[in-house]
């Protein structure tokens, strides 16, 4: 069902994290109960693999501008260090 609440809000990005912030928080605390805590872990999971998924699309587009020895500027698709093609 948590899975349904976070693709049914159509969440950005900032409200996912913002989202598992406070479920930290509130894991933490420790003051839910056990099915309250599982309920949140599996939610915090679902906005874990959201936000993941959204900063890999994000990496995709991500585009590098970069000058040439002549001057000239071209688009150069991101690639994080370490990373190879």
């Amino acid at each position: 069902m948590s899975e349904k609440k976070t693709t049914e809000k159509k969440m950005d990005f900032e409200q996912a994290l913002k989202r598992l912030e406070k479920i930290v928080e509130d894991m933490e605390s420790g003051e839910a109960k056990l099915d309250e805590s599982l309920a949140l872990f599996e939610e915090g999971v679902q906005l874990v693999k959201f936000c993941r998924e959204a900063l890999d699309k994000a990496e995709k587009i991500v585009m590098m501008i970069q000058q040439d020895k002549s001057g000239k500027t071209t688009e150069v698709e991101f690639t994080a260090p370490g990373e190879e093609k």
